[in-house]
This record gives structure tokens, sequence and C-alpha cells, in this order.
């Protein structure tokens, strides 16, 4: 579930990699869980090579969820993501790619998700380019067992088209936020994992 576990191989940065979408996917989703907070609070918060460039978000996101009760993160949810009509901000990448909602940008996710064999769960309200269904998509991407899917060139096409082009956007949006504190740091964490994830994919080319 952290960034810091020790890298003793790539399969370990893989799994890694993979977790973190999947931490992503889940706080970005819903109000986190109880258990989860819990589990955040007591996280270690040293990276294991001094310098490593996730630590200080990490450490700040940690931080900020030790400073804050279940209720007020929640609270926080609602008030940036919820309620009726136009939320405070978006977590949706047709918004930030095209201006508006079901747009063109979703309809070629669509079709990218067929090709790799995906569809949307019709009990999930939200369309799959909220944030968390991407992230899902990715961790599935690192972690699936088929490798003709699986893999990092699928990786790296799925991130720069479908992420990458505005999932700074929306970090900005929550930063700025002035009810915004859990989720300007998580913002603040996502910045610096996709900025990650981007220099890796970078290097594959």
């Amino acid at each position: 579930m952290t960034p810091d576990i020790p890298v003793t191989s790539a399969l370990d940065e893989e799994t890694a990699r993979a977790e973190i979408y999947g931490l992503l996917a889940a706080l970005y989703y819903a109000p986190p869980a109880p258990d989860l907070l819990a589990q955040l609070r007591v996280a270690v918060t040293q990276a294991p090579a001094a310098g490593a460039f996730l630590e200080e978000s990490w450490r700040g996101l940690v931080a900020t969820v030790r400073e804050l009760e279940d209720a007020v993160i929640a609270d926080e949810f609602h008030t940036l993501f919820g309620g009726v009509g136009k939320p405070e901000i978006y977590l949706f990448g047709s918004h930030y790619l095209s201006g508006f909602l079901n747009e063109k940008p979703l309809a070629a996710l669509r079709s990218d998700l067929a090709e790799l064999g995906l569809t949307r769960d019709e009990q999930m309200p939200e369309t799959e380019d909220h944030i968390a269904y991407l992230c899902e998509v990715m961790r599935f991407l690192i972690a699936g067992d088929d490798v003709a899917v699986s893999n990092l060139t699928r990786q790296q096409a799925f991130f720069a088209k479908h992420l990458q082009p505005w999932v700074n956007d929306m970090c900005d949006a929550l930063g700025a936020h002035p009810r915004s504190r859990f989720y300007a740091a998580l913002a603040g964490f996502t910045r610096a994992f996709m900025s990650v994830e981007a220099q890796g994919f970078d290097m594959l080319d």
C-alpha cells in the first residue's frame, strides 16, 4: 500500500507501482474507509533511499491524515466531489480534455478499454474516465496475469493517452481549492507519482 517499501528487484518495483495505483483508486473513488485511514496514519514515511522523489509528498499525505479525523476527510470528499449538479472539483478526464463530460475522450477511452478486454461494471455509477477507474486500469496493466495485455508497452500507451494529458490539471484544481486539505495533500502525492511514472515511460523510448 505504501510507496516506501524497499525495492530489491524489478518485481518488487512493479508490485509497489501497482499498489500505489490501487491506493489512489481507493482514495479518489469514495470517502476513505476507517481501516484504510488507520493504515495510512501508521505508515512508514521514510523512503529506503535518501532523497527519494516521492518521500516528501508521501510524508505530507501521511501527516495530513494524522491531523484530520475520519469524519472531516469524509466531509471533504462530499464537499469537493459530491452534491447535486456541478461538483466543486471534477475527477473525470473528459472535463479536463474537452471541457465537457461524456465527450470524445470518453469514447476513445471506451474503445481502448474494449481492446484490453475491459468493460465498466454496471453497478459503478461513474463513467470510465474517472481518475479512480483509470488508476485501476493501470494497476491491472501492471499486475495482470496475461502478459499480452499487462505489459510495459500497454502501460505506456494507456498512461500517455488517458492520464498524462490531464491529471496535473486535476491536481492543480485540488491544490487550489480553499476547502481541500486531505485531497490537496493527496494531489501533491499524485502529481509526484505521476511524474515518476512519466519519467519511467520516457526512458522506454
